[in-house]
Order: C-alpha cells, then sequence, then structure tokens
C-alpha cells in the first residue's frame, strides 16, 4: 500500500510539473528572466570588452565598475517599489507599472549608446550606463516581487523561481559569450543596437504578462494606511518615533552611497576613493544601519503589540495633511519590517543565518575563478571560455532544470539541503585540481569523457576534459542549489510586503560575498587555492546544517499550526 500511495504520489508531482510548465505565468516568468539577466551581462561584463577595444583607460573602466553598486544595494530603494504607484502607469498592474517602463529605457539607453563613440562621448557614454544599472536593479526589484505575488497551485512558486533562473542564465550567455562571437562579426554599435532591439520587444510583449492583483488591491495601500488606526494597533506618536529613528538610518545610508558616487565621478584619479575599501568600511555599516538596526526597532514595536502597551484602545479618526504621509511613510518602510519580525519572531536569526552563509562560497568564489584558471592552472583563454561559458552554462541550466524537477518531486527543504551538500563538495573536486588534478583526470578517462572532448576541435584534450567536467559538476550542483535556494527565500516573504524583504535578504546574500573577498584573496596569497578550497567545503557544509534546522523548524511550525504537509510540488504560503 505505502509503494502504491507512493506510486500516486509520484504521478501527481508530475502532472502538477506538466500543468506549472504549460501556464501563461511560466512563460512571462522566462521572458522576465531573460530581461533581468540581460542588461546586467551588458552593462558589468561585456560592456568592458568594448572600452577595451575603444582603448578606454583601466582607471575610467574602473569607475565604470561602480554601476555595480547599483545591484548590491537595490534594497535602499524597494520600498518606493513596493509602495508608491507611477501616475497614469498604474493601471498596468501594481508590479508591470515598474517592469515595463524599466525594460522599455534600457532598451532606449542601448540602442542610445550604440550610437556614441565611447572614447570621445564618454561623459554621455558613462550617464547612460549608471542610468541603465539603476534601471536594471529597478526591474529585478519588481521582478522579484512579480514573481512572488503571482504564484498560485499551479504555477508554484518553487517553479516560477526555477525558471526564472533559466532565462537569467540564458541572458547571460546571450549577452556575454554570444555577444562577443556578434561583435566579432559586426561590430559593437550593432551588436548593442540588437540587445536594445530585445529589450524593446521584451517590454512590449510584457505588457500582456498577467497581474499580480485583482481589482480589490487597487486601493490595499490606502486599506493598509487605515488599519494602522483600528484599535488594537500602536499609537501614532509611537510609531511616529520610530519611522524618524529607521527614516534617519536609512538616509545615512543611502547619502554615502550617493556620496561615494558623486566623488568617484568628479574628483581627480587620485582623490577618488576606492571601490574595495568603501565596500569592506562601509558595507557592514550600511547593512546595520538599513537592516539589523531597524529590525531590532521591528522587534521592539511588535513586542510592543504582543504586549498590548502603547495601543489605541478604540479607531482613531481618519486623518489628512502631514499625519496621513507619515503613515504612508511608515507603511513604506518599517511596517515591512514589522510584520516579517512580528511573523517570523527569533526564526528570523536562523534565516538569516542561512542567507549568510548557504551562498557565500559562489557568491566570493567568482572573483578568484579566472585567476584560477588562467594563472594557477596555466589554461588559455579558449579553454576557459569552452569549458566555463558554453559548457559550463549548460551545466547550470541542466542543474536549474534538475533543481526544479526535485523541487516538485520531493519538495522544496530536501532540494535546499541536497543542493547545498553538492555545492559544498565540489568544492573538493576544485581542490583536487589545485594539486595536480590526477583524481578528476582518472574520472574523466574511466567515463569517456576525456575522449569526448579530444574530438573538439583545435582546443580538444586530456587537460581541457579534467578543466570541463570540473567546472561541470560545480555548476550541476550550482543549479539545484540555486533553484532552491531562490525558492525558499521567495517563500519566506509575504506578499503583502514582497519587493521589500525581498531586495533586503537578496542584497543581503551578494553584499556578504562582496565582503568576504578580501579576506579569502589574503588567504590565496599566504596559503594558496587548496587549502582555500577545504575552508570553503566547511562554510558549505555548516550551511548544511543550518537548512537542517531551517527544516525541522518549518516542520516543526507546521505541526503547531495543524497544516498537513502539502504532497511535493504543491504550492505552500508565501506569507
Amino acid at each position: 500500500m505505502a509503494a502504491v500511495a507512493e506510486h500516486k504520489k509520484k504521478i501527481s508531482a508530475w502532472r502538477a510539473l506538466g500543468l506549472a510548465l504549460g501556464n501563461r505565468k511560466t512563460g512571462f516568468m522566462l521572458l522576465f528572466g531573460f530581461a533581468s539577466g540581460l542588461p546586467f551581462a551588458l552593462f558589468l561584463g561585456t560592456l568592458f570588452a568594448w572600452l577595451t577595444e575603444a582603448d578606454v583607460d583601466l582607471e575610467t573602466m574602473g569607475i565604470f565598475s561602480l554601476i555595480g553598486l547599483a545591484y548590491a544595494f537595490q534594497f535602499l530603494w524597494s520600498p518606493l517599489i513596493d509602495k508608491v504607484d507611477i501616475p497614469l502607469l498604474r493601471k498596468l498592474g501594481r508590479r508591470k507599472q515598474w517592469i515595463i517602463p524599466m525594460q522599455l529605457l534600457l532598451g532606449a539607453i542601448l540602442v542610445t549608446m550604440s550610437v556614441l563613440e565611447p572614447r570621445t562621448q564618454l561623459g554621455m557614454f558613462s550617464l547612460l550606463a549608471g542610468i541603465g544599472a539603476f534601471a536594471s536593479a529597478t526591474q529585478d526589484i519588481a521582478i522579484n516581487a512579480w514573481r512572488i505575488d503571482v504564484a498560485d497551485e499551479v504555477a508554484t512558486i518553487d517553479i516560477l523561481s526555477t525558471v526564472y533562473q533559466m532565462g537569467y542564465r540564458l541572458s547571460s550567455l546571450v549577452g556575454g559569450a554570444l555577444g562577443l562571437i556578434i561583435a566579432a562579426r559586426i561590430g559593437w554599435p550593432e551588436t548593442y543596437m540588437m540587445m536594445g532591439g530585445i529589450l524593446l520587444f521584451v517590454g512590449a510583449v510584457g505588457l500582456f504578462a498577467p497581474n499580480a492583483e485583482g481589482a480589490a488591491e487597487l486601493t490595499e495601500g490606502d486599506e493598509q494606511v487605515r488599519a494602522l488606526r483600528k484599535a488594537g494597533e500602536l499609537v501614532p506618536s509611537v510609531r511616529n518615533r520610530a519611522l524618524a529613528a529607521v527614516a534617519l538610518l536609512w538616509a545615512l545610508a543611502i547619502g554615502a552611497v550617493l556620496a561615494f558616487m558623486i566623488m568617484s565621478m568628479t574628483y581627480a584619479p587620485e582623490d577618488r576613493p576606492n571601490p574595495t575599501d568603501f565596500t569592506l568600511t562601509w558595507g557592514p555599516w550600511i547593512i546595520v544601519a538599513t537592516i539589523i538596526l531597524p529590525a531590532l526597532i521591528a522587534g521592539w514595536l511588535s513586542s510592543q503589540q504582543k504586549q498590548g502597551r502603547n495601543l489605541l484602545a478604540e479607531d482613531a479618526p481618519a486623518v489628512g495633511g502631514t499625519a496621513y504621509a507619515l503613515d504612508h511613510l511608515y507603511r513604506a518602510l518599517v511596517l515591512p519590517l514589522v510584520e516579517f519580525v512580528g511573523r517570523l519572531g527569533w526564526s528570523l536569526v536562523l534565516i538569516l543565518a542561512v542567507v549568510l552563509t548557504y551562498r557565500i562560497c559562489d557568491a566570493i568564489w567568482g572573483t578568484f575563478a579566472y585567476p584560477f584558471y588562467l594563472g594557477e592552472l596555466q589554461y588559455t583563454n579558449d579553454d576557459v571560455a569552452f569549458a566555463s561559458k558554453f559548457f559550463g552554462v549548460g551545466a547550470i541550466i541542466a542543474g536549474l532544470a534538475l533543481g526544479g524537477l526535485m523541487l516538485t518531486t520531493i519538495g522544496r527543504m530536501a532540494t535546499l539541503l541536497i543542493g547545498g551538500i553538492l555545492a559544498a563538495l565540489t568544492n573538493l573536486l576544485y581542490a583536487d585540481m589545485a594539486i595536480g588534478g590526477a583524481n578528476m583526470q582518472a574520472f574523466s578517462d574511466a567515463i569517456g569523457f576525456t575522449y569526448l572532448i579530444e574530438q573538439v576541435p583545435g582546443i580538444g584534450d586530456a587537460d581541457l576534459a579534467r578543466l570541463t567536467i570540473t567546472i561541470a559538476f560545480e555548476n550541476l550542483a550550482i543549479g539545484i542549489a540555486g533553484a532552491a535556494y531562490i525558492a525558499w527565500l521567495s517563500s519566506i516573504v509575504s506578499k503583502k510586503f514582497s519587493a521589500v524583504q525581498y531586495a533586503l535578504l537578496s542584497s543581503l546574500t551578494l553584499l556578504v560575498g562582496t565582503l568576504g573577498r578580501g579576506a579569502l584573496g589574503e588567504m590565496i596569497e599566504n596559503q594558496g587555492y587548496y587549502d582555500v578550497f577545504i575552508l570553503t567545503t566547511w562554510i558549505g557544509l555548516g550551511a548544511a546544517v543550518l537548512v537542517c534546522i531551517e527544516w525541522w523548524r518549518v516542520s516543526r511550525a507546521k505541526d503547531d499550526a495543524g497544516i498537513v504537509a502539502p504532497e511535493a510540488g504543491a504550492a505552500e504560503p508565501a506569507e
């Protein structure tokens, strides 16, 4: 009987997967994922190849790299995306009012850049690239929120998250390796004009994407503000003091980032602040000011409500003017944190621990991958391009597909754990490569992979097979772990505040990797790559232990609430 029940469960999971992949929302998710990844590849990767060919100096290219801060600190303006409506565009939908204009703006920027000459029109070129990076990061905030909002029992958050990453990875291939190939044949201006045309097309098609909300949600903002003055809510004076503290902290953080950007763009080269020093010095304080301290304030506010202190005894009258504006600002800036802390309590500490450790190895390692391949292992550019860009991207997409299947068949937390363990253990493959790669070579020979790669014209040999199979296994594991991680991250935020809460968590993932690169680089210099790969293996396994604890917490919370665990592939609430 148990075998029959398990068979039925598998059939239902496969059927659920088929229904999800055939859903209209899934198709638009693939399109939006592609649109999300393409600008990142074009502004922070391929663009530097164009600037190099245009003989732009390295100092100037270093300034261009600053636009990456738009992605690292995107959570700073996420409250604006979550709660502010754009005049005349609100009818597009709560999220699409931001997604579509940003896609059209990005397309127009790329087309405009294509008619400029980088060397002689560098000022306008850099301005457009900077605006494009902020528009791209803004689009990412809205797309992530759209994915969470539209998820349902058919197009589950797990499937949508996996499909999003597939689109993102495909766009990195199109904007990266394929962009280089196209530019070598038709030129950079024509290539960027083509990419701009693609984004303009995506923006036009995106108009027909389903909206996340119904008609009743058109007044959601006013309803949430009115609810703040109901009996049992915090008195306005307490809320306003908390708002003032959080607003001051966020203003200081935004001011620090803007001051750094202005100094970098306007000061003489010798007086410009160092981007790495800024990230290492100010990055932690920005996290403290915008996440940790506001979370503590939100925790205090939540405790006041639970203890029945500083609450309205009866409904307060509706207000206008300044008080109404403050209520709206509180709803945008503080209420998402109050909801997060109030719903999760001390469990938020465990969740943040998983966020800070689960993808840290991948986030840090990316900076040192090419020095390892090209410098330490002495591979050529063609070798690395084949193994990493073409074969490697295919392996990531295969891993995402496998991860999506696992999410549907065995569930989210099991996939998160397996993906984390596999991603950690692939560091041991690189440790073997660091000391000669004898084990990877023997494995490649044994399964016939070496013979297969030797058939690649011009570059195929046993050494390339060893590198390719190592990258393939790592990227396969990254795909599985990435699919599970984004799905899990999306599942723990509230649909009411999805833009702010998701942006905060995802930015933490990015920032912690940035902050850890300096220490890892120093360790590579002092001890070599082998010891670093052993360390990152242990970090990854430690993250897997935290996932086990989180799995236990989620299961216990369902038991306490009397919720029957859903079958694998069934949608779980995002709130």
